[in-house]
């Protein structure tokens, strides 16, 4: 993984992939008791920053391999950009869902063109399931985030927050990420690495799935104890990657994670005061940069509002509980 792959990746979506804003509200700024800069990949094609990388991946691909088709494994936001990417390239394309996942991600996952094949996420590995699927129908396995042409891909994402932080006057803060397994939290973090130094990657994680955090402070890759038990679907991995690891290890500060309950208090927030729709995975960093300020350094911090794909009764309990409050 280097700049140079993030950069190709931008190249290649040119015309394809949203340019995402970077949005600020004052009462935002009261809340965390500093300047918060949101990148709302929630505007991104297909509501979240996973169809950067799965238009790079697939944009990349040997155009007979691509015809061949592709194989997924995702709780819906991958899912969704690979369908998208796929039906834009003309390929094939089976996904692996969760039983569990958002009936809006299923939904719009077939809409999009692609075979959805569910598993139980508590009692199945994906992983196992994804590579027998692609090794029997000779289907080419783009994995959600340990896969180099996916991180650059998301990448993509930290070269704009870096023009965009300059813009703003911003070159000193922390830059909070949405982490699952660690794909756009390592590409971001390489990207600032090269663009924006003065821009430090902390990533963030729903309370109890915290696995990148605590391997962070471990030093070693470990384990989510269990893989159900949280709203917050699209962010919940069994353990970093491999190829993020490292990456995450030597880029990011210490992790930083939140309740089901914080989380469902940004979506409300973000609604409210940027106007935007955010899940509750999508929206756990800007939950760290309201309600976790005293963890936080600098003046400013950036954060990123990673997907927007929430099903309406989940949407609905969140403006319900936490509309009329500006704390958690």
């Amino acid at each position: 993984m280097n700049i140079d792959m993030i950069r190709a990746a931008a190249d290649r979506a040119r015309g394809h992939i949203r340019r995402t804003p970077l949005l600020s509200s004052p009462f935002l700024d009261e809340i965390a008791g500093r300047r918060v800069l949101v990148k709302p990949e929630c505007l991104q094609q297909t509501g979240s920053f996973k169809a950067r990388g799965a238009w790079s991946a697939l944009s990349a691909m040997d155009p007979d391999q691509r015809k061949a088709g592709v194989m997924a494994y995702s709780s819906g936001n991958h899912a969704q950009g690979m369908a998208w990417a796929s039906a834009a390239h003309g390929a094939p394309c089976v996904i692996l869902m969760p039983s569990d996942a958002p009936a809006l991600k299923r939904a719009n996952t077939a809409a999009l063109g692609a075979e959805v094949v569910l598993y139980d996420r508590a009692t199945e590995s994906r992983e196992e399931i994804g590579a027998r699927i692609a090794q029997e129908r000779r289907l080419t396995l783009v994995k959600p985030y340990d896969e180099p042409l996916v991180i650059a891909g998301q990448g993509t994402t930290g070269l704009e927050i870096a023009e965009q932080a300059q813009e703003a006057g911003v070159t000193q803060a922390e830059v909070l990420v949405c982490c699952g397994g660690g794909g756009l939290t390592a590409g971001v973090a390489l990207a600032l690495e090269a663009e924006a130094p003065g821009l430090k990657v902390r990533p963030v994680e729903p309370e109890g799935f915290d696995d990148t955090g605590r391997s962070l402070a471990a030093g070693e890759i470990l384990r989510n104890p269990q893989m159900d038990g949280s709203i917050c679907d699209a962010i919940l991995t069994p353990q970093p990657g491999d190829i993020t690891y490292p990456i995450l290890s030597r880029l990011c500060g210490p992790g930083l994670s939140v309740t089901d309950d914080e989380a469902l208090y940004a979506v409300a927030q973000a609604f409210l005061r940027l106007k935007i729709v955010a899940e509750p995975g999508g929206a756990v960093a800007l939950a760290a940069a309201l309600l976790r300020r005293d963890q936080i350094a600098g003046d400013a911090v950036i954060v990123t509002v990673s997907g927007g794909n929430v099903d309406p009764a989940m949407f609905n309990q969140a403006l319900t509980r936490h509309a009329g409050s500006s704390d958690a």
